[in-house]
């Protein structure tokens, strides 16, 4: 069911760019499998009425959280996602299936240790597929511009070198490589279909690198908090149990690939301009993976790499996050 909303103008006069007023979307598609259902969001200027691909843009989210509660959550005033819509950009947001709002598959209503681990990156793959596909129908576009974050990197670095043809521009913020260096996420023993999280967790692993006398002043008073909220509550268990649960498919697709010297996908079949940004101090994909990714990428039309300093891989969220939508707005706009 479509759930449309409109704003006024206060996110784009928070952000310093106008008194654009805005439109948002909320509904579920069809995924590629039986019962289960896709969350996507959408916001555009209220007075958009031509769709173009270089000015459509799908997001998806890391292995842990949902896309809504990071990519459009108001923090001062507006989200990254109203940033763009704001500077006349039609732009997405989409759950994977067992994320967010989207469909948890049967697996997640059982015990963990009862099913091996779910939502791998194929899986995830064919997930941003259904959604590519269904913006594409909705806009009569034949490409649009793909931004993924950290586990969505090698999700979107997979679809656009499976689908080199259906991807305008490529963002790739926080990528995930080959990893030399011990996985953020501990996963020892048999993993389970999922895992679970805890508020507390999450800040640790936030402020994990970061200097000690950094840290108090990296994230602005009241937008942890206001994450955690918005986060958990997409969660209809967490309100019981105070835990998250995140499918597990991408530990698995760390151990087989990403920690074993293997990718899931090719980089060298990827054709689209591609701009990969890293944070100074994150640790859960660390610069070394961005590095040697931007080398990989040699089929790529045009290829660059910005290292954002003061930051972590949650800099989305932090005081500097408009190093990082400056850097994206100006790749986007380029010819």
């Amino acid at each position: 069911m479509l759930c449309s909303t409109a704003t006024a103008a206060g996110p784009c006069v928070e952000a310093g760019l106008g008194s654009r007023e805005l439109v948002s979307d909320s509904y579920h598609i069809n995924s590629d499998s039986e019962s289960i259902q896709l969350y996507v969001r959408n916001k555009r200027p209220a007075d958009m009425r031509r769709f173009q691909p270089e000015r459509t843009l799908l997001y998806v989210h890391g292995a842990t959280y949902p896309a809504e509660t990071a990519f459009d959550l108001p923090l001062g005033g507006f989200s990254w996602m109203d940033y763009l819509a704001c500077q006349g950009y039609d732009v997405y947001l989409v759950d994977l299936r067992g994320y967010g709002q989207s469909t948890r598959p049967p697996e997640m209503s059982e015990p963990p240790e009862n099913n091996t681990p779910i939502v791998r990156s194929d899986v995830a793959v064919r997930d941003v597929a259904s959604a590519v596909e269904h913006v594409s129908a909705r806009r009569g576009l034949k490409k649009l511009n793909l931004l993924g974050w950290s586990w969505g990197t090698a999700i979107m670095g997979g679809y656009a070198a499976a689908h080199p043809d259906r991807v305008h521009k490529l963002v790739l913020f926080a990528p995930l490589w080959l990893r030399t260096t011990p996985s953020p996420i501990p996963a020892a023993g048999v993993l389970g279909s999922y895992r679970t999280v805890a508020r507390a967790d999450a800040k640790k692993r936030w402020l994990n690198g970061v200097p000690v006398d950094k840290q108090l002043d990296l994230i602005p008073p009241g937008w942890f908090e206001q994450w955690a909220e918005a986060t958990w509550a997409t969660d209809p268990l967490a309100a019981e149990t105070g835990l998250l649960r995140a499918p597990n498919g991408v530990l698995q697709d760390g151990r087989e690939y990403w920690s074993a010297g293997r990718a899931t996908y090719d980089p060298a079949a990827i054709r689209a301009a591609t701009l990969l940004l890293v944070a100074e101090w994150d640790r859960d994909t660390p610069p070394y993976m961005a590095q040697a990714l931007h080398e990989a990428l040699t089929s790529a039309s045009s290829k660059e790499l910005v290292n954002l300093p003061e930051g972590t891989h949650t800099i989305i969220m932090e005081k500097n996050r408009l190093l990082l939508f400056k850097a994206v707005q100006r790749f986007l706009d380029a010819d």
